[in-house]
């Protein structure tokens, strides 16, 4: 049922037109037919054009109230049929009882209950007793069934159709606004996405190479016998950490809680790591042995252990291998100061198996460095490895020192 506050405004204007134009036809139809005639009852015109007038004034609320303003017109229709029976010219214009037996407001009744009614099966039986008592059956003609069906059963069918209409475009508009939503969604996950993604690049890549930087200047300030050399390279590592630092705020913000929960932080999908090392590194050599120098160039006992071939891996498994060595390399660098690291990586017939570890530090941690970090790399590194159907497993050694292990499949291909 529709609310009471749909029929007002436009709505109302067109019904009271229609009532207007009703009342006015009623009246022209009883004083055209000679009303008053002598051979009326007393009250008979006057009674009959005043219930005619009362059914079409009700169609005001056709639209809130439907089966209300039909059982109205039925009721009319069965006190019109009763009275040309029992008072004769009562209600009905004709005194011989000819014509139709409903009110000039019936069609509209008919049509405003299917279209607006939320009980269709009730404005289907309130219908189908109006075309009876409109019809005559009992006293079959072809000119009043024809009339009869005219003004009740067509007008019902014609509301039909108009309300399958209506629902087929609500149905149709309901369809297109849900397809428009997930498109919308999904052009905001899609979003979600590339800002962890991006998260993931800016802390695998740009955390490495500032922290390369940071230790070179500490390491220059340590052996510099120059004084303003000395207080340069202290500016340049104070630098960095705080470089390091405001990274860590910008990728706590890309990485979102709502956009990170399922989504990894994927590398560039194109044929290299992106910056990955200096010069670039393609995906079929891993470059691990460039992350090594590095790393020794400022002072971190590195040992690498290459087994296998590794022209068989994977792109993306190339891609993930060297970001795992690439996040144990600079945790270590930035926690376990004086460590030895050994890197292991093994390719075998279906899968890749790769180990980081170090020992336990001996030198003194940066403070200014070892904050400066977003604490999720190994998390990140997790979901990545998940994503391409691999393992991963990280954690203190006994000795003091840390381990990071992952497994991954040959024939990954996802990225």
């Amino acid at each position: 049922m529709i609310g009471p506050i749909r029929w007002l405004g436009r709505s109302a204007v067109q019904d009271t037109i229609l009532v207007a134009a009703l009342i006015a036809l009623n009246v022209f139809v009883a004083f055209g037919s000679g009303f008053p005639r002598e051979d009326h009852p007393r009250f008979g015109p006057w009674a009959g054009l005043g219930l005619q007038v009362v059914v079409v004034v009700v169609l005001v609320v056709r639209r809130v109230w439907p089966l209300l303003v039909l059982g109205v017109a039925t009721v009319s229709a069965v006190l019109m049929s009763l009275s040309v029976w029992l008072a004769p010219g009562l209600l009905v214009t004709s005194v011989d009882g000819s014509g139709v037996w409903v009110p000039l407001a019936a069609p509209f009744a008919a049509y405003s209950a299917v279209v607006y009614s939320s009980r269709p099966r009730g404005a289907w039986v309130l219908t189908g007793v109006l075309t009876v008592v409109a019809t005559r059956l009992w006293e079959l003609s072809f000119a009043v069934a024809a009339s009869g069906v005219l003004l009740t059963a067509v007008p019902a069918l014609l509301g039909m159709y108009v309300a399958a209409r209506r629902g087929l475009i609500a149905a149709l508009t309901e369809r297109a606004e849900r397809a428009e939503r997930e498109q919308f969604l999904l052009a905001e996950r899609a979003r979600a996405e590339e800002r962890v993604r991006l998260a993931g690049e800016m802390h695998d890549v740009v955390t490495h190479r500032v922290s390369l930087m940071v230790l070179q200047a500490g390491a220059l300030r340590v052996v510099a016998t120059d004084e303003r050399v000395r207080a340069e390279a202290e500016g340049l590592r104070a630098a960095g950490c705080q470089a390091l630092e405001e990274l860590r705020d910008l990728v706590g913000v890309l990485r979102s809680p709502e956009s990170a929960a399922g989504v990894v932080g994927g590398v560039g999908d194109s044929g290299g790591v992106s910056g990955g090392v200096s010069g670039g590194v393609g995906v079929g050599d891993l470059g691990l042995s460039v992350l090594v120098e590095e790393s020794r160039a400022v002072g971190v006992e590195v040992e690498l252990s290459e087994v296998g071939d590794r022209s068989v891996s994977s792109p993306v498994v190339a891609r993930t291998a060297y970001r795992i060595v690439q996040e144990g390399l600079t945790n270590v660098r930035k926690h376990a100061p004086g460590c030895g690291v050994w890197v292991e990586v093994r390719y075998e017939a279906d899968r890749v198996r790769l180990r980081v570890r170090n020992t336990a530090p001996t030198g003194a941690v940066d403070r200014e460095l070892a904050s400066s970090g977003s604490g999720s790399g190994l998390k990140g590194l997790r979901q990545r490895v998940e994503l391409v159907g691999g393992t991963f497993e990280f954690g203190p050694r006994p000795d003091g020192g840390f381990h990071i292990e992952s497994v991954l499949p040959l024939d990954a291909a996802h990225g």
